[in-house]
């Protein structure tokens, strides 16, 4: 199993994106780092039509990377109805919580309220 570095992600933008049964999510659009800890911690998959695509939220800290794709244990209807920006949206830092829940996963802001995650 190998990590997704946020280093890392100019090899892997524009792979497709998987769950756990091989379904094609979407395509790899960029990565958020933790901020606390520098590791790869979200990425934004590119999903929808053509015309009307939107970039939703997904864990990548137990991705698995196959020689063309990065496989997400999550199944695609989930990281489909994840809450999403458009294409050149930015995360809004009160809109970080929502994404957390969504994976039931524990939010935390820094010691200073700063916010969790960095686009890399």
């Amino acid at each position: 199993m190998k990590m997704i570095h946020a280093a890392d992600i100019r090899e892997w933008r524009n792979h497709n994106v998987v769950d756990l049964k091989g379904h094609k999510i979407g395509v790899l659009e960029s990565i958020y780092v933790d901020t606390a800890t520098d590791e790869s911690a979200m990425a934004t998959v590119r999903i929808g039509l053509p015309t009307r695509q939107r970039l939703a939220f997904v864990p990548v800290d137990e991705a698995i990377l196959g020689p063309d794709y990065v496989k997400v244990p999550y199944a695609k209807a989930l990281v489909k109805k994840a809450p999403s920006v458009g294409m050149d949206d930015i995360l809004p830092a009160e809109a970080e919580e929502a994404i957390f829940h969504h994976y039931d996963m524990t939010y935390r802001t820094g010691a200073d309220g700063e916010r969790q995650l960095a686009r890399r």
